[in-house]
Order: structure tokens, then sequence, then C-alpha cells
């Protein structure tokens, strides 16, 4: 049962559900499906995929999940301290900025942005979809392929 459970995770699944992790995203997807036997330019576009998956469930759902947990004991106060540091950390640059803040803030390819983050903050900065949605959407393709040039040795940080 196990080894027929392993045949579902193909390098291709593996990559599309390891860019869905907050934090990891295609930062983490693009190298991992590369060291799994997949090209850079497959790499990338799973990791986009994937990456991309969790944006509407975030952008549709923080806003009243965080809402009915602010009135529960337990929860309350962890709410708070995530509201308070997505909207104090990201949330000034974003709200200054609009959607090509958050555009940017999406596209720059290092740890605590991308898509979780980016998704997280317009949702509380109550973005509308149809303008978060793209922003995201288009900053994480920019991210994508900065990382792809960086994969497949087109470009290079260390001389």
């Amino acid at each position: 049962m196990g080894k027929g459970l392993l045949k579902l995770f193909t390098p291709e699944i593996v990559v599309v559900l390891t860019a869905m992790l907050p934090v990891v995203e295609l930062r983490g997807a693009i190298p991992l499906g590369i060291s799994l036997g997949l090209s850079p330019l497959e790499s990338t576009v799973l990791g986009f995929i994937g990456s991309m998956i969790p944006s509407p469930f975030i952008l549709f759902a923080t806003r009243p999940l965080f809402n009915y947990l602010k009135g529960t004991r337990p929860f309350k106060k962890i709410v708070h301290q995530l509201t308070n540091r997505s909207v104090n950390i990201n949330g000034a640059k974003i709200r200054k900025y609009g959607v090509l803040g958050l555009l940017i803030f999406v596209a720059i390819p290092l740890p605590g942005t991308g898509v979780w983050s980016g998704s997280l903050a317009a949702a509380l900065l109550d973005m509308r979809f149809k303008l978060a949605f793209p922003s995201i959407f288009i900053g994480n393709a920019i991210a994508a392929v900065l990382l792809y040039l960086l994969s497949s040795g087109v470009i290079s940080i260390i001389q």
C-alpha cells in the first residue's frame, strides 16, 4: 500500500504541492523540481501553478475567518498579532503604492515575500479581488521568471 501511494507523488506533483506551501512557494519548488530531474522550465511552470492555487482562498477566506476567530478566546490574541504584523510590516508599502506595490512585493523572490504574504496583506487591507489577484499573478510570474533565469544559469548572482 505504501509503495502505491508513493507512485501518486510524481516529481511534478511534488513540485506543485511544495509550491503551495507558505514561505517555500515557488522559491523552493523550482530548485526542488530541478533536483528531482525536471527541467528548469518545467519546474518553473509547475511551481508557478502550485504557488497560485492558495491565493483565491486566502483572498476570500482570510477576513471572514479572522473575524470569526477574533470572537473566540483562544485565538483572539493570535489573530490580532497576525493582523498587526501583516498590516504593519507589509501593509504600509502596499497601501502607499496600491496594486503596483502589491505586484512588486510579490515579485521580489525573497523569503517573506510572495503569494501567501501578498494575498494575506491584500485581504487584510480590504483590496478588491479583481485588483489584488491580477497584481499577485503578475508579481508571481515575474518572480518565477527571475528564479527560472537563476536556476537555468542564464543569470548569476555569484561571480
